[in-house]
Protein backbone atom coordinates (compact mmCIF):
# COMPACT_ATOMS: atom_id res chain seq x y z
CA UNK A 1 0.00 0.00 0.00
CA UNK A 2 1.52 3.15 -1.19
CA UNK A 3 0.25 7.27 -0.55
CA UNK A 4 -2.01 6.88 -2.81
CA UNK A 5 -4.92 7.07 -0.49
CA UNK A 6 -4.22 10.65 0.60
CA UNK A 7 -5.79 13.53 -0.33
CA UNK A 8 -8.43 14.16 -2.56
CA UNK A 9 -6.18 14.02 -5.87
CA UNK A 10 -2.97 12.48 -5.82
CA UNK A 11 -0.42 11.83 -8.11
CA UNK A 12 1.92 10.65 -5.91
CA UNK A 13 1.47 6.93 -5.25
CA UNK A 14 4.35 5.95 -3.08
CA UNK A 15 6.60 7.78 -0.86
CA UNK A 16 9.06 7.18 1.96
CA UNK A 17 6.57 8.79 4.46
CA UNK A 18 3.21 6.06 3.38
CA UNK A 19 3.22 5.33 7.04
CA UNK A 20 1.74 8.74 7.48
CA UNK A 21 -1.64 7.94 6.06
CA UNK A 22 -1.80 5.43 8.70
CA UNK A 23 -1.34 6.79 11.53
CA UNK A 24 -3.92 9.66 9.90
CA UNK A 25 -6.12 6.60 9.86
CA UNK A 26 -5.86 6.04 13.63
CA UNK A 27 -6.35 9.21 14.40
CA UNK A 28 -2.80 10.03 15.34
CA UNK A 29 -0.80 13.08 14.11
CA UNK A 30 2.77 12.27 13.54
CA UNK A 31 6.18 14.10 12.18
CA UNK A 32 9.49 12.62 11.64
CA UNK A 33 12.66 12.91 13.80
CA UNK A 34 16.10 12.38 12.63
CA UNK A 35 17.80 10.15 14.43
CA UNK A 36 21.46 11.78 13.62
CA UNK A 37 20.68 15.38 14.07
CA UNK A 38 17.04 15.43 16.23
CA UNK A 39 15.42 17.96 13.75
CA UNK A 40 11.56 17.14 13.54
CA UNK A 41 9.72 17.54 10.39
CA UNK A 42 5.78 18.29 9.83
CA UNK A 43 4.81 17.26 7.47
CA UNK A 44 6.95 14.60 7.82
CA UNK A 45 9.85 13.57 5.43
CA UNK A 46 12.69 10.47 5.40
CA UNK A 47 15.58 12.84 4.60
CA UNK A 48 16.81 15.29 6.83
CA UNK A 49 17.60 18.63 5.03
CA UNK A 50 19.36 19.51 8.36
CA UNK A 51 21.94 17.03 8.25
CA UNK A 52 21.54 15.85 5.25
CA UNK A 53 21.24 12.38 6.40
CA UNK A 54 18.72 9.87 4.47
CA UNK A 55 16.41 7.17 5.80
CA UNK A 56 17.48 8.07 9.41
CA UNK A 57 13.99 9.11 10.45
CA UNK A 58 11.67 8.24 13.15
CA UNK A 59 7.59 8.54 14.04
CA UNK A 60 7.30 10.91 17.17
CA UNK A 61 3.39 12.13 17.99
CA UNK A 62 3.47 15.81 18.15
CA UNK A 63 1.30 18.04 20.63
CA UNK A 64 -1.79 18.56 18.55
CA UNK A 65 -2.33 21.97 19.42
CA UNK A 66 -2.54 24.83 16.63
CA UNK A 67 -2.91 28.71 16.65
CA UNK A 68 -4.11 30.25 13.33
CA UNK A 69 -2.07 32.96 11.91
CA UNK A 70 -3.88 33.82 9.07
CA UNK A 71 -6.72 32.56 6.72
CA UNK A 72 -8.48 33.47 3.73
CA UNK A 73 -11.59 32.10 2.19
CA UNK A 74 -11.55 30.51 -1.44
CA UNK A 75 -14.21 31.32 -3.74
CA UNK A 76 -12.21 29.30 -6.84
CA UNK A 77 -10.70 26.00 -6.84
CA UNK A 78 -8.40 23.74 -8.62
CA UNK A 79 -9.65 20.74 -10.80
CA UNK A 80 -11.25 17.92 -8.59
CA UNK A 81 -11.91 20.84 -5.58
CA UNK A 82 -14.89 22.67 -7.25
CA UNK A 83 -17.83 21.30 -5.77
CA UNK A 84 -16.07 22.27 -2.11
CA UNK A 85 -16.36 26.21 -2.75
CA UNK A 86 -16.42 28.44 -0.79
CA UNK A 87 -13.97 26.95 1.33
CA UNK A 88 -11.84 28.23 4.41
CA UNK A 89 -7.89 27.91 4.19
CA UNK A 90 -5.49 28.89 7.42
CA UNK A 91 -2.12 28.84 8.21
CA UNK A 92 -1.47 27.75 11.91
CA UNK A 93 1.56 27.45 13.55
CA UNK A 94 2.27 24.31 16.50
CA UNK A 95 3.17 24.82 19.41
CA UNK A 96 6.31 23.65 18.67
CA UNK A 97 6.70 26.15 15.67
CA UNK A 98 5.74 23.97 13.05
CA UNK A 99 3.16 25.94 10.49
CA UNK A 100 1.33 24.43 7.67
CA UNK A 101 -1.76 25.26 5.43
CA UNK A 102 -4.54 23.29 5.78
CA UNK A 103 -8.34 23.59 5.15
CA UNK A 104 -10.63 24.91 8.32
CA UNK A 105 -13.91 21.92 8.61
CA UNK A 106 -16.71 23.21 7.36
CA UNK A 107 -17.90 23.03 11.34
CA UNK A 108 -16.09 26.25 11.83
CA UNK A 109 -18.51 28.61 10.24
CA UNK A 110 -16.93 32.34 8.90
CA UNK A 111 -18.44 33.58 12.00
CA UNK A 112 -16.15 31.48 14.93
CA UNK A 113 -12.78 32.23 12.95
CA UNK A 114 -10.55 34.71 14.62
CA UNK A 115 -6.54 35.18 14.12
CA UNK A 116 -5.11 33.36 17.58
CA UNK A 117 -7.76 31.10 17.58
CA UNK A 118 -6.56 27.20 18.59
CA UNK A 119 -6.94 24.57 16.76
CA UNK A 120 -6.85 20.84 15.75
CA UNK A 121 -5.95 18.32 12.86
CA UNK A 122 -8.25 15.86 12.94
CA UNK A 123 -8.05 13.45 10.00
CA UNK A 124 -11.07 13.51 7.24
CA UNK A 125 -12.19 10.53 5.06
CA UNK A 126 -13.26 11.03 2.21
CA UNK A 127 -15.17 8.79 -0.81
CA UNK A 128 -12.84 6.69 -2.84
CA UNK A 129 -11.38 5.15 0.08
CA UNK A 130 -9.02 8.61 0.77
CA UNK A 131 -7.67 10.59 3.90
CA UNK A 132 -6.69 13.98 4.56
CA UNK A 133 -6.56 16.19 7.26
CA UNK A 134 -8.06 19.80 8.61
CA UNK A 135 -8.15 21.89 11.12
CA UNK A 136 -11.07 21.65 13.94
CA UNK A 137 -11.47 24.11 16.64
CA UNK A 138 -9.50 22.89 20.10
CA UNK A 139 -12.36 21.17 21.81
CA UNK A 140 -14.91 20.23 18.94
Amino acid sequence: MGFERFGKINYTTETKVKDFVSHLEQGKIEATQCKVCKKVYFPPRMDCSNCLSTDQMTWKAIDNEWTLLTYTKAHFAPTGFEEDTPYLLGIAESNEGFKILARLSKDTGDDKVKLGMKLRLVPVELPHNKTVFEFKLLGE
